[in-house]
Parts: structure tokens; C-alpha cells; sequence
């Protein structure tokens, strides 16, 4: 047909920063997704840890609809009841008490950062401006994220590259201990490194960075972009460790596949922001918000938090019978529904071709790197959906292995 949309179709009419697999998919239900040909697959990649309820789930279908017949979209002159509701959710569930809404974590990344400098150009020490952030980190695409995230892959083209930033290695609190001094402003670090490859920080190395922040004065952020709104088994991730951030970041799942991100303060430092200081044209937008808060109700209960803890049991003990057979991991780490299968050194490079493998028997999986496989499915997948998608990967793995 004339009108058939091909992949060709994106090499000829996208600017070239993706390569998108070979297929097109077009529609979902529940864990499992169908492209154009009405090939089935199972979704353990979940729209990179997006979609908390799978696709098309009822709650949020329903709150879209329901908002899409009242109010789109008002500019920031005003406020609409929807991002109220959720910033009442958000503080009252969280340690903050202020919340700043935006389109995605690079941008909530970018509104901690900036109030993090504009703290230190603040406080009564000169040249306050240091932000300590970490090897191998991700905190988004903008050039002060991109800066701060550590992996020069995704900076190296596009310098000069903004200054006061100082990496170390992730899980080395000696490495911090070297470099923080009074000119520090901020420390940024990721609970779980999900990009980095699904590495998990240290409960002591988490709690060496509140201490060391708060005897230099500088604020501790806590990217949770990937690990937020009950992906490890709790609301976030800090809830698991005792240690409570400064400022928190919050994305992807919080619209469960409805662009939306925010960034979570207390009083304390949200009021170094003033009017005009910042801003957004679409944060805070009615249909957005009415998704992100019926998300947000949906997997804020008990029964939610334990069923991913039981999904991530499930795939463990099934990753764990896998590696028996076939001896291809060397380690399978992570925490709820966001787990890495580290491949062995000799396969080291070769994420990408067994992610595609697995494509290629009906199950979608995600890479954090060139040698770790990723896991970041809907948080209600079902024990079916695990076994079934487990069996695919074995036939992947297989294959990969032949």
C-alpha cells in the first residue's frame, strides 16, 4: 500500500540519533506487544523502565480520557487541579515538601542542578560551584546533564562542555572524601546505576555522601529517574536505605508512559528559587499530571510494592536456572524489576547482539552497556509473562551461544 509506513520510512525522514530495531510495533496490552506483521513480544524492557502499568492499562487509559474532556493544557500563568492533586501525592508521600514539574529527567536533572549552583552562589562562601558526580553515571541528554553524567561518549562531541564538575568512581567514598571541600555545592548520585549497568550503590556509600554533605554544606541529589515510583519494591529507592536526599529527581515511570518528570526539594532549599528563576512551557500540564496521579495512586499500595518484589524473585530463581544451563552470566544484580545479567568477560561486547536475538524469538529486553543485559518490565507483569519470557530468552541465549 501506497500510505504503508516502513522502518525505511525513519532513515528518511529522522535526524539519525536512533537506530530503532527492524520491526514497528503498533499496539499493546498488558506485557505484550504486536508490530505491524502481528508478531507477539513479550516487554521486559518496558519503554526503558517507563511503563509502570504495561500498556494500555485501564487506570491510566481512564484518566487520560477522562482529563482529555476537560482542560489540555494552560500556560504557567496559571495552575490547574490536576498538578495540585499530584504535588499533594508527591509531598505527602515523600520526604519533600515542594515539587517543580517538567517534561523528562534530563530536565528535572537540569532544575536540581541549576538550584544547586544558585544555593552555593547564595551561602557565604565564595566560589560555592563544585558539583561531585560519578564514572559512568547517566542524568540526561542536556549539556549540563550530559556533563555531569560522567561517560564522555555522550559529551565528547560537544564542547566545550559546561566546568565545575568533578567525577570519581562510583561506590568510593575515599574518592569523594578527596575532593569535597567547602567550594562543593552539590553531589549528584543514582541509587542504582541504570545505564551504567544496573550497579546497585552501597548502603555505607550512600550513607558516606549524607554525611559528607552535611558537614561541607552541599546538597546530596538523588537521581531517581530510572528507580522511582515503586520500581525496586518501594516508592523510591532512598526508602530502602535510611538515607534521605536533598533533592530528588523523578521521571519515567512517574507518567507511566505520559511524558512527565519533577523535581522533589524541601522548603529549605526550594525557597533559593524565585519567580522567573526557572521555568517550563509544558510542566505541570493537566493531561500529563491526571495520568501521573492515577499512576502514582495505583502503585503507591502495599499489594504493588510486594508483587514486584515477587516478580523480581521469580525472574532471579528463572535467570539463575538459565545460568546453569548455559554458564553466559557472571553476575545477575539490580533490585525489584530493574535487574542486569552481567555476561561473562567472554562475551564482552556482545549485549546488543543477544538483545536482538531475543527479538527476534518475541521478547523485548533493554542493554545497560556493551556487556549487560537489562530488565525493566511493567510492574505488574504477570508470573505467565515471566516464565513465557524467560523461555524466549533461553531460545535467544541458545542461539547466541551456537
Amino acid at each position: 500500500m501506497q500510505n504503508q509506513i516502513t522502518r525505511q520510512h525513519f532513515d528518511d525522514w529522522m535526524v539519525p540519533v536512533f537506530a530503532p530495531a527492524e520491526f514497528i510495533l503498533t499496539r499493546g496490552q498488558g506485557s505484550r506487544v504486536w508490530d505491524q506483521n502481528e508478531k507477539e513480544y513479550i516487554d521486559f524492557a518496558g519503554g526503558i523502565a517507563v511503563n509502570a502499568l504495561g500498556h494500555a492499562h485501564p487506570v491510566a487509559v481512564n484518566a487520560l480520557t477522562e482529563q482529555a474532556q476537560k482542560l489540555w493544557h494552560v500556560s504557567n500563568v496559571y495552575t490547574n487541579e490536576p498538578a495540585l492533586r499530584l504535588a499533594r501525592n508527591l509531598v505527602t508521600h515523600t520526604f519533600a515538601d515542594k515539587v517543580f514539574f517538567c517534561n523528562s529527567g534530563a530536565e528535572a536533572n537540569e532544575a536540581a542542578l541549576k538550584l544547586a549552583r544558585k544555593i552555593g552562589l547564595l551561602s557565604q562562601q565564595p566560589n560555592k560551584n563544585q558539583i561531585i558526580a560519578f564514572n559512568n553515571a547517566f542524568h540526561g541528554r542536556t549539556l549540563f546533564t550530559v556533563t555531569a553524567g560522567g561517560q564522555s561518549k555522550y559529551s565528547q562531541d560537544f564542547a566545550p562542555l559546561p566546568g565545575g564538575i568533578t567525577h570519581v568512581n562510583y561506590n568510593d567514598l575515599d574518592a569523594v572524601k578527596a575532593i569535597i571541600s567547602e567550594q562543593t555545592c552539590a553531589v549528584i548520585v543514582e541509587p542504582i546505576q541504570g545505564e551504567g549497568g544496573v550497579v546497585p550503590a552501597h548502603l555505607e556509600f550512600l550513607q558516606g555522601l549524607r554525611t559528607l554533605c552535611d558537614e561541607f554544606g552541599a546538597v546530596l541529589i538523588f537521581d531517581e529517574v530510572q528507580t522511582g515510583v515503586g520500581r525496586t519494591g518501594e516508592l523510591y529507592a532512598y526508602m530502602h536505605t535510611g538515607v534521605t536526599p536533598d533533592i530528588l529527581t523523578t521521571a519515567k515511570a512517574l507518567g507511566g508512559g505520559f511524558p512527565i518528570a519533577a523535581m522533589l526539594t524541601t522548603d529549605h532549599f526550594a525557597k533559593q528559587y524565585a519567580v522567573g528563576d526557572h521555568g517550563t512551557t509544558y510542566g505541570g500540564n493537566p493531561l500529563a499530571c491526571a495520568v501521573a496521579n492515577a499512576v502514582f495512586e495505583y502503585v503507591n499500595t502495599p499489594e504493588v510494592f510486594t508483587a514486584v518484589q515477587r516478580s523480581h524473585e521469580q525472574f532471579v530463581a528463572g535467570l539463575n536456572i538459565l545460568n546453569e544451563s548455559h554458564a553466559i552470566f557472571k553476575e545477575i544484580r539490580g533490585q525489584g524489576l530493574l535487574i542486569g545479567c552481567v555476561l561473562n568477560d567472554d562475551y564482552a561486547g556482545k549485549a546488543g547482539q543477544l538483545m536482538n536475538l531475543a527479538s527476534d524469538h518475541g521478547l523485548l529486553v533493554l542493554v545497560a552497556g556493551p556487556q549487560v543485559i537489562r530488565f525493566a518490565p511493567a510492574l505488574t507483569i504477570t508470573a505467565q509473562d515471566i516464565d513465557d519470557g524467560l523461555q524466549r530468552f533461553d531460545q535467544a541465549i541458545q542461539q547466541f551461544l551456537q
